[in-house]
Formats: C-alpha cells, structure tokens, sequence
C-alpha cells in the first residue's frame, strides 16, 4: 500500500507517520463510496475539511459520510443555513461557507463548537475559514481528473487522531478496491 504518489509500498513504521494519501475515483458513486467509508471509521471530533472546485464532489462525498454515519433522508449543501445538522450513529454538522466566501473567516460562525463537539464536523470551502480549523484535522482536495465523472482525492491528515482514522481509510479502501464491489 503506498501513498499513491509513486511512492513504495509502507512498511509498519512508515505507515505510522502517514500524513497524506491520494486516489482517483471513477464516477460519483465511488466518489460517495468514498465518503461513506470515512463515515464507517469516523470517531467524535472528526473534523473534515473540504477543498475543491463548484461541482467537484464535494456535496457527493458529505452525502456518503452521511450513509456511512447511518443517516438517512437528503443531505444537501447548506447554502443558506450554512451549517445544517444530521443524527446518525454520530451527529453530523455539514457546514458550506461558499456564499460567504472569503470573508467567512470574519464571520461569527460558531465552527469551533462543531469541532469540539462528539460528532463529526464537515466544512465546504474550508480554505476561506482557515484560522478557525483545529490543528487535528483531515483535510480533503477533491479535482476533477481527465474522465468526465473522475475524480483526484487527496486527503492530509494533521494531528494523530486523523493519522489514525487516515490509514483506517486507506486499508479499508485498499481491501475495497481488491475485492468484487460491495459496499465499503
């Protein structure tokens, strides 16, 4: 298992200090497949940080955290509310600053509490709020890629807790992509 850069396989120790991992998903649904795997492995105080591009996937992810949290119904983004909340095995805060846009950072948002919280803390357009972010994080950059429906993943993971929940991800994706599919 490598970091999908090129790079050799992890030995033990090295996977120990794993900071950052990058896939390419097929279409949408790996794309929540994804998202819905990371929701499996989520422990309170996830905090997840999202970056990427209008129609990039990131709406598409949160939706399968959001299954893999064992929440049903819609999750759309919360344009408007800004954060909307979701119960589930954990609860699930889904914030979206876009329409706030760079000065979302000066707005009194509350995103601390979120982070401090026992659930699991998502934020769209993180890159606008970033002095409010915990330290301990996964930050998560989805690009389009060169097919239509493909998509660059790159998740870092600053913090031990997130290194943590990071190499779970990669196993589980790893023994996912090895397999007949099946839900992660």
């Amino acid at each position: 298992m490598g970091t999908g850069w090129g790079e050799p396989p992890l030995t033990e120790q090295g996977a120990a200090q794993l900071q950052a991992w990058r896939t390419t998903t097929r279409s949408p649904g790996e794309t929540r497949a994804l998202g819905r795997l990371l929701g499996k492995v989520a422990k309170p105080q996830t905090s997840v940080c999202l970056i990427g591009d209008l129609g990039a996937g990131k709406t598409t992810f949160v939706q399968g955290l959001a299954e893999g949290l064992g929440i049903s119904g819609p999750v759309t983004s919360p344009t408007f509310t800004i954060v909307s909340e979701y119960q589930g095995r954990l609860p699930l805060y889904h914030a979206d600053v876009y329409r706030l846009g760079e000065a979302a950072a000066e707005e009194p948002l509350g995103l601390e509490e979120y982070f401090e919280g026992n659930g699991v803390a998502v934020v769209e357009w993180a890159e606008w709020v970033e002095p409010l972010l915990p330290d301990d994080r996964l930050t998560i950059r989805i690009e389009r890629a060169g097919e239509a429906n493909a998509r660059v993943v790159e998740m870092a993971a600053s913090g031990p807790r997130h290194r943590a929940l990071l190499r779970e991800v990669i196993r589980r994706w790893s023994d996912w992509q090895s397999t007949p599919r099946q839900q992660p």
